[in-house]
């Protein structure tokens, strides 16, 4: 029987969100979206819209619509590198491109893969717990590549360096990354390419949350696709669920130049579904499509911003009693809670917010390996705005009656 950790951040949500009343600041994915208000968005008539015709409903295409495919090919196209020497590697082709039931499937199935009993692999951390249990459950050595608050949780290549071994299979990266709302700059993705390539490394890119980036510093522009830098040993994954408001329709994609590898992941899926269901093929290439993203995606980033202005209003008005490093991009922060100069417990706090109608989650509990993030919480804040201010005020009332 294979051991594999409870995944602790699944629990939590799936133990409270439901609660009556509860004002959900955990969720990760931006307010999401209906049908009617994804048709709302579109600027073109003529696109096919979602459900409006009948079809037989049989496995459909097995790894994905063409149309489909070739909107998330011209998602991950989008981004070029900015300041490569290289020729510029040819635009990613469909059959690049593999649809899976979320970005969670997406990410097993290339860790089912790709490593087992004596592979080494690196993950960034903190991250989701997928990206190293999963691994890990599966036979292979994980270390822990540690992003620093103090580096603004941007990778320390050097650090690679010290972690490799020689049967390091698999260098996983986050971006951005969930929990801290980090963004990895184009320079950085850059040489953790140039390190795995020399090395001949695999590249699983967890880009989730892409292509979120809400609130990068002056003059610095969104990263690629780490696919965009042409390295063939690379794999990046990404949803519906985040940035595209579509979290109810499970659906997400793994995308990787090297084509024989697409059919390795393609073969193993057939043990665990045989194709994405056709309703919610047919809404997502409506929603990637030309007519719709843009609209889609400023709603989203405009949405972000407003929030993260309300959150920052927030920690700055209680920065005696907690602290973060600003998020840049995505959906969530990742907030420290102290009282006296020490940290809280942040399982006893999460408990309590939601006795007052208030859910985040843990951090330390749910993203700690060990006793790491004491104190630390994981905040959603691309909900919808008033479930945001109202979850604050009582967050506010909680910080004043207990830790100031």
């Amino acid at each position: 029987m294979v051991k594999i950790d409870p995944f602790e951040v699944e629990q939590w949500m799936d133990r409270y969100e439901n609660t009556p009343g509860i004002h959900n600041i955990a969720e990760t994915c931006a307010a999401s979206v209906s049908i009617e208000d994804l048709e709302a968005f579109s600027t073109d008539d003529n696109t096919t819209r979602p459900l409006s015709r009948s079809l037989k409903l049989t496995y459909g295409h097995i790894r994905g619509s063409p149309g489909f495919r070739k909107n998330v090919t011209a998602l991950l196209n989008s981004g070029t590198p900015l300041a490569t020497s290289s020729p510029r590697p040819a635009p990613l082709q469909a059959d690049s491109v593999l649809i899976t039931q979320g970005a969670i499937a997406a990410n097993f199935l290339a860790f089912y893969t790709l490593v087992g009993p004596g592979d080494h692999v690196i993950c960034v951390y903190p991250t989701y717990q997928q990206l190293y249990s999963v691994p890990q459950s599966l036979g292979a050595q994980v270390d822990l590549w540690r992003l620093k608050p103090e580096d603004g949780y941007i990778s320390d290549v050097a650090e690679l360096e010290r972690l490799a071994k020689p049967n390091t299979k698999l260098i996983v990266v986050n971006n951005p990354n969930n929990p801290t709302g980090a963004t990895t700059p184009e320079s950085i993705l850059a040489a953790i390419v140039e390190f795995a390539q020399a090395r001949n490394i695999t590249i699983l890119s967890d880009e989730v949350y892409s292509p979120l980036y809400h609130s990068l510093p002056a003059g610095q522009k969104a990263p690629p696709s780490i696919l965009s830098f042409g390295y063939e040993n690379a794999v990046a994954t990404g949803s519906m669920s985040k940035a595209f408001a579509l979290a109810g329709i499970r659906v997400g994609w793994l995308a990787s130049r090297n084509r024989s590898l697409i059919d390795s992941i393609a073969h193993a899926r057939d043990y665990t579904a045989i194709s994405v269901s056709q309703l919610d093929d047919q809404v997502a290439t409506y929603a990637l499509s030309p007519a719709v993203l843009p609209s889609l995606m400023e709603r989203n980033m405009n949405l972000a911003r407003t929030n993260l202005q309300l959150l920052g209003s927030f920690v700055e008005k209680y920065s005696s009693v907690c602290s973060w490093v600003r998020p840049t991009a995505g959906t969530t922060a990742f907030i420290q809670f102290r009282k006296n100069g020490v940290p809280v417990d942040d399982v006893e706090l999460a408990v309590q917010l939601v006795e007052r109608k208030v859910m985040f989650l843990p951090a330390g509990h749910c993203f700690g390996h060990g006793k790491d993030f004491k104190g630390y919480v994981r905040l959603g804040y691309v909900c919808h705005t008033d479930v945001l201010k109202e979850g604050l005020d009582n967050l506010g009332r909680y910080v004043e009656e207990k830790l100031l």
